[in-house]
């Protein structure tokens, strides 16, 4: 036979067996399709309407225009008025603001002299907020009836909690640990209920009295104990090498690591309820960790998307793991004091758990 005739026989062969993968026909459409709307539609470098609260103690119409002037930027969002400094420092530390704006009470004798009028608090957790901060920093104050300060230099005096020294690694290293445990948890259980139908071992499994709800959990526990071990590596490394602070309980962190992790093993039962091989499960399992990656707030600006993928973000358990590990790790928060991220991956778990207990069967087809 003509090499190119054998050739083209395999090449065919093959097609035929991609158009009768479903699995493989779907990724191969779904994958670039939602990397070009992530990248083009979802992800913005210029963070707009970050969370923010304003202490104005000057109360004039000079400093209600000075927030006016704020708020149109875009950059800033205003979701509370309070009294002091003090209350936005706590607002900070329990993750409901990501800037504070304060406003002396002398705020237009300051703007006239030329000296420091106005102080922003940023979460510096979050390198992209202070990026954003340092835009506010240039904006131009105005005295009464209009007039400039005496001087040129920059009025407004942006403060950086939690990481003054805006290292990189603060940030990234608490995140990581939620990369690293959706990576792998998700993509040990996506494979294990199909393994064991390749290797052969779900006749043995059918004999058992093992209830689907046991087996499913029973499947899912070693890799928890993997999971906390992962952890464990990295808090290491974090503090030894890049000198990632601890400001909260260190069991907050564990607590909040096996929220994640049982949110991870639960998507990867799901995941191997539905393939029918190890490398769909594969596929299936990098589709649900790309959201992860691009629009938890690790890699670029949560506040820079638009609403409706915020919203989809908000159902992602990185994005609720990373409100956790950098309020207890960076801001020093009680694990409680975040109960919204703990109820929504609770909630995200019990569910996803549940929908793979009922799509699994003790049967062979």
């Amino acid at each position: 036979m003509n090499p190119l005739r054998r050739l083209w026989a395999v090449v065919i062969k093959e097609l035929r067996q991609i158009r009768r993968d479903r699995i493989s026909l779907v990724m191969i459409v779904m994958i670039p399709v939602v990397d070009l709307l992530l990248f083009g539609y979802a992800i913005n470098y210029n963070p707009r309407g970050l969370d923010a609260a304003i202490a104005d103690q000057a109360v004039t119409a000079t400093s209600r225009a000075a927030v006016m002037d704020l708020q149109a930027t875009g950059v800033v969002d205003t979701v509370a008025v309070v009294d002091s400094p003090q209350q936005l420092v706590e607002m900070l530390r329990r993750g409901e603001i990501s800037v504070g704006i304060t406003i002396p009470p002398d705020f237009e004798r300051r703007v006239l002299d030329g000296r420091p009028a106005m102080q922003v608090m940023v979460d510096g957790t979050d390198t992209v907020v202070q990026a954003a901060a340092n835009q506010i920093a240039q904006l131009p104050l105005e005295g009464p009836d209009g007039r400039r300060g005496a001087r040129a230099a920059p009025q407004i005096e942006v403060v950086s909690f939690y990481n003054p020294e805006r290292r990189s690694a603060v940030s990234i290293v608490p995140g990581l640990i939620g990369i690293i445990l959706t990576m792998t948890m998700t993509m040990f259980t996506a494979m294990a209920i199909v393994r064991e139908r390749e290797r052969g071992n779900m006749e043995l499994l059918i004999a058992t009295p093992l209830a689907r709800g046991e087996l499913m959990v029973g499947k899912v526990l070693p890799y928890a104990a993997i999971g906390l071990i992962q952890t464990t590596l990295i808090l290491v490394l974090g503090f030894w090498f890049f000198d990632v602070p601890l400001r909260g309980s260190l069991l907050d962190v564990y607590l909040a690591s096996l929220l994640l992790i049982f949110a991870n093993l639960a998507m990867g039962l799901l995941i191997s309820t539905h393939a029918r091989t190890q490398f769909q499960a594969i596929q299936v399992a990098m589709l649900v960790f790309l959201p992860s990656i691009l629009i938890s707030g690790f890699m670029f600006p949560f506040a820079g998307m638009p609403d409706v993928v915020q919203w989809g973000a908000e159902a992602l358990p990185m994005t609720q793991f990373l409100r956790l590990v950098r309020g207890i790790m960076l801001r020093g928060a009680s694990i409680w004091e975040l109960w919204p991220s703990i109820l929504a991956l609770g909630a995200f778990t019990a569910v996803t758990m549940a929908l793979a207990i009922a799509r699994f069967r003790k049967r062979l087809d």
